[in-house]
């Protein structure tokens, strides 16, 4: 896919998004802030490590988390065709707030997928349990869209590393995909990318050749690189510009 069908911009998402026109979008896929920068520990690469990620993951009020998500997720339905389908990523501290917030502004949610990590972090403090997954939504607009499912790509495309999908057998809604391999951070790191596979599969499940794919919180562009890969049109918003020039290397981009 050419340059000009990836666009990347660099602001606040509540302003870049009204330069968007109605209804000009097929796919969003969403991964917002977790706000969960408290000060606190995880393990990376075997080794304790802070969570604080930057001030856009900052620990807020539920309240103020709440309105975040009610507010971006109003902001992307105006985008949307009709039809079109929106998926958000996200662990307990965010996902029940999106999907309230979906249900409450009219979305149908379609399914929801876990995103399994078989190489998932310990808990530290031995006084949870090790967290290995994080929930997926996937919504349409309404009860009457006639959204986009390649239910046959899913079911005779070849998933490597993958021990849930069977060869030939429906796709089912948990999917076994490893954390983010060090080979696709060659460019740069951000706190929360996502595996390349992980948005190759969403991507193509639910989108078509030359469809838009909106990612209002890019990061460092993995989605897009999906989206370069299966050639679809890519809109992506990020307010960091650090991650943004990361972006663009990921994706040969100036």
């Amino acid at each position: 896919m050419d340059s000009n069908s990836l666009s990347l911009h660099h602001g606040d998402f509540f302003e870049v998004v009204n330069k968007i026109p109605d209804e000009s979008v097929d796919l969003v896929f969403a991964d917002p802030p977790y706000f969960l920068s408290n000060g606190g520990f995880t393990v990376r690469s075997g080794k304790q490590a802070s969570v604080n990620k930057g001030d856009w993951d900052s620990s807020q009020s539920r309240e103020h988390a709440a309105l975040f998500h009610q507010r971006w997720i109003g902001e992307v339905r105006r985008v949307m065709t009709k039809d079109a389908s929106i998926v958000i990523s996200g662990t307990h501290h965010s996902i029940f707030h999106c999907g309230i917030e979906l249900e409450s502004s009219g979305y149908k949610l379609l399914n929801d997928i876990i995103w399994f990590k078989p190489n998932g972090a310990p808990n530290l403090s031995r006084r949870r349990l090790g967290a290995s997954h994080e929930t997926l939504l996937w919504a349409t607009m309404s009860e009457s869209s006639r959204f986009i499912f390649n239910y046959e790509a899913l079911k005779t495309g070849d998933f490597p590393g993958d021990k849930i999908k069977r060869e030939g057998r429906q796709m089912r809604s948990v999917w076994w995909i490893p954390t983010t391999p060090m080979r696709e951070k060659q460019f740069g790191r951000h706190p929360t990318q996502k595996p390349l596979a992980l948005l190759t599969r969403i991507v193509e499940a639910f989108s078509a050749p030359n469809s838009t794919v909106l990612d209002p919180f890019m990061g460092s562009g993995t989605t897009g690189l999906a989206c370069q890969k299966l050639g679809r049109r890519f809109i992506g918003i990020e307010e960091n510009l650090d991650y943004v020039l990361l972006a663009k290397r990921r994706m040969g981009l100036k």
